[in-house]
């Protein structure tokens, strides 16, 4: 979904250049994007898997149980889940929760509302993860200077300042962009994945049984002598798998196979090799539990390896707060969302995106979460529900894709899904459990999320609804217009409608108030398919009605922005011309009120109404020339 310049890829051009590039290099720069978050699990996953264990329980029993635990959450939930089953089913090229879900709506038999609920759930929760990613990622690893050699006395007071520090200072560089930067994420996170590698090697041979944790019945007899506390365990094992779903995520910008073998070849072998070193150095050293990676690091590298850490973090971060750029555009486009300012970072590159409500609120959300939390340990309470909820969600939308995309029968969609699903519910069911200590707090927002998707979506069909029997068919106007021809004024007028076959709002008012007809009238339709991309060939659709009107169907895939005047250019190639700077765009804007008769709840209206007055101006939105723009108005209830 991000990708490492800095937003969604989204233009075909684009698209086609990433395919031209070398294999190494599109595997390469998936490291900085794809793999930042699972990266940097090592740095706090073993310590707290390790910290809720029974006392009663045998140490070296311990550390072989979670490691085992570890290991094969990563072989089962990231390679056999991701890797190799759901990067199969993507939305031609795109992965992730709203990519899977309009793909789900195009091919079930007719259009679902489970479907759009499911997807509704995970890009929020998706949001909850990309407020608690950054802030535990660097804040784990700025608590580094307290072990470190020769840290100067007091310096744990400043762990949280300085983390703070680090973040707002990249969220306030976000509207610059990250092209400059992004092309050395790839290499930055690959140094970093070998660091890991060589770490766990170094510290491998201190106790070669810890080899014995690759069986999994380690991890059984562990979880089974834990008792109920096993089960909480579990979800301080899910640790080590935040991020997972960034692989299927990414998938669009850099291809399936070149993650797939940057997953096989360096990023797994480098985490199971840590942890297994992780492993070793506490069967060796017991009090090495307590911050089992940063007693990995020799203490004459100890502060290279400090600012190695801090950097992963820091492009772990910028992954998660791009990909939610790119989150938001996917739902404005899908219309789960109101209109929001999307601006462009880059003249050149179409995927450099910045949307500032979202980097604003994603800042605050972290500052209060750094400020309330304070550790890494009490933010890793709050870390994984929202994870492991989204997993589940693109567990649910795979069934649908076996049962209708690959047309299995419903007994082998059930049985391909159910193995991760019966993961997912354990892993969610873990995850619960910390409700009481902050996991209340991504669970909150998404349903405040999930909440104003319901609203927006609910809201805009009751309008469309209501405008729809309010209007005169376009060809009955056109009838009318014929038989009572009204004073006809040089030029052309364009009216932008989410409905082309009803006359739209702004041309009856046109008519009825200023009783003229320009002598060249388009119906202007903006269309989002449920595909990331529209080609140039099928972007413009021309339909004549009759000599005074003609629609134009414009088409957007949902990784796409609109652009109506170059869309508009393109219209030149079929036939159809106009000046531009002669041509008045009408708009209609509808001042809505809130009616207890309506579809929705009062409260419901109040918000729909705060959402629409929110949105952003359809003029920016859609870049029209300002200039040329008449907006008319019309009273709607709700």
């Amino acid at each position: 979904m991000a990708d490492p310049a800095g937003g969604a890829s989204e233009a075909p051009e684009e698209t086609q250049a990433a395919h031209s590039e070398s294999f190494f290099a599109l595997a390469l720069g998936s490291m900085g994007v794809v793999f930042g978050d699972i990266g940097t699990s090592p740095l706090y996953a073993m310590r707290e898997a390790l910290h809720h264990t029974r006392a009663t329980v045998d140490p070296q029993l311990a550390v072989l149980g979670v490691v085992s635990l570890v290991i094969w959450a990563l072989l089962l939930i990231v390679t056999v889940k991701y890797v190799v089953f759901l990067m199969r089913a993507d939305n031609k090229g795109e992965g992730g929760t709203l990519a899977l879900m309009a793909l789900a709506q195009r091919i079930v038999p007719r259009r679902s509302g489970l479907v759009l609920l499911l997807g509704m759930l995970g890009a929020a929760l998706f949001y909850g993860d990309g407020i608690i990613t950054p802030a535990v990622s660097v804040l784990s690893a700025v608590e580094g200077v307290r072990d470190a050699p020769g840290a100067p006395h007091g310096v744990a007071n400043l762990v949280l300042p300085v983390s703070i520090a680090i973040l707002v200072g990249l969220f306030l560089v976000q509207s610059k962009g990250t092209a400059s930067v992004a092309k050395f994420f790839g290499p930055i996170t690959a140094v970093w994945f070998l660091v890991l590698a060589g770490l766990g090697l170094y510290h491998i041979k201190e106790d070669l049984t810890i080899f014995r944790a690759v069986s999994p019945h380690y991890g059984v007899i562990f979880l089974l002598q834990n008792g109920f506390l096993g089960f909480v365990i579990l979800g301080s094992v899910f640790l080590a798998v935040t991020g997972a779903e960034a692989l299927y995520a990414d998938m669009g910008h850099f291809g399936k196979k070149p993650i797939q073998a940057a997953w096989v070849f360096l990023a797994l072998p480098a985490l199971l090799l840590n942890y297994l070193g992780q492993g070793a150095l506490v069967l060796r050293h017991p009090e090495a539990r307590v911050e089992p990676f940063y007693r990995m690091i020799p203490e004459p590298i100890y502060w290279p390896v400090l600012l190695l850490v801090t950097v992963a973090t820091i492009i772990a971060s910028q992954a998660v707060i791009t990909g939610a750029f790119s989150m938001t555009q996917q739902a404005v486009q899908l219309g789960l969302f109101p209109r929001i300012d999307i601006r462009r970072t880059s003249e050149t590159q179409a995927g450099q995106i910045f949307v500032p409500y979202v980097n604003n609120m994603l800042m605050i959300g972290v500052v209060i979460l750094l400020i309330t939390f304070r550790t890494s340990s009490n933010l890793a309470a709050a870390y994984g529900i929202a994870v492991t909820g989204a997993m589940f969600v693109d567990t649910l939308l795979f069934f649908v894709i076996v049962r209708w995309m690959w047309k299995r029968p419903v007994w082998q969609a059930a049985l391909a899904s159910g193995g991760f699903a019966i993961l997912d519910i354990t892993f969610i069911s873990s995850n619960l459990l910390k409700i009481p200590q902050g996991a209340w707090l991504p669970l909150v927002l998404g349903a405040g999320l999930v909440t104003i998707m319901l609203t927006w979506t609910r809201g805009a069909q009751i309008l469309t609804d209501k405008t729809r029997r309010d209007s005169v068919p376009l060809v009955e106007l056109s009838e009318i217009l014929r038989a009572r021809a009204p004073y006809r004024a040089p030029g052309t007028a364009i009216f932008l409608t989410s409905d082309p076959e009803m006359a739209p709002v702004a041309l009856m008012h046109n008519l009825k108030h200023n009783k003229v007809l320009h002598e060249k009238n388009i119906i202007l339709t903006l269309h989002t398919a449920e595909t990331p991309r529209v080609s140039e060939a099928n972007r413009v659709r021309i339909e004549p009605v009759n000599e005074d009107f003609k629609r134009i169907i414009v088409t957007y895939g949902f990784m796409e922005s609109p652009n109506v005047p170059r869309a508009l250019a393109l219209c030149r190639k079929l036939g159809l011309k106009f000046d531009i700077m002669a041509t008045s765009f009408f708009l209609g804007r509808r001042s809505v009120v809130p009616s207890a008769q309506s579809g929705m709840p009062l409260w419901q209206d109040r918000l729909f109404i705060f959402l629409m007055k929110n949105a952003a101006n359809p003029t920016d939105f859609y870049k029209i020339p300002p200039g040329r723009v008449v907006e008319m108005g019309a009273q709607v209830t709700v």
